[in-house]
């Protein structure tokens, strides 16, 4: 019984977590409708297609995400993506790399 208990918390903790996850994705794709879509010239798929997960991860532990978001996109500039923005739109990237099989509806 005890076992059962704990593949069902494990199971509920699994399916939370995903949820937050997907929330930030989501989140960040609306975000790069919004800010990025019209300077990037080019959608959310073709965006995160630049790079695959683990370069898109690589690129937030590094903190270099603005300078390659302006690298791809030269209309942004610095300061235009506040901390928080861009941590939603590095969660979207990660989400639809070009390793990751997932496509953004955006």
């Amino acid at each position: 019984m005890k076992l059962l208990k704990v593949i069902m918390a494990g199971s509920l903790l699994l399916g939370v977590a995903a949820t937050t996850l997907s929330a930030d994705a989501v989140k960040g794709q609306k975000l790069f409708i919004k800010l990025l879509k019209g300077p990037c010239d080019m959608n959310g798929a073709k965006f995160a297609a630049k790079h695959s997960q683990e370069e898109w991860k690589e690129l937030k532990a590094s903190g270099k995400f603005e300078a390659e978001v302006i690298k791809i996109c030269p209309k942004v500039k610095a300061g235009d993506l506040s901390e928080s923005i861009q941590e939603h739109i590095i969660d979207f990237s990660i989400e639809f790399a070009n390793d990751s099989g997932n496509v953004p509806s955006c």
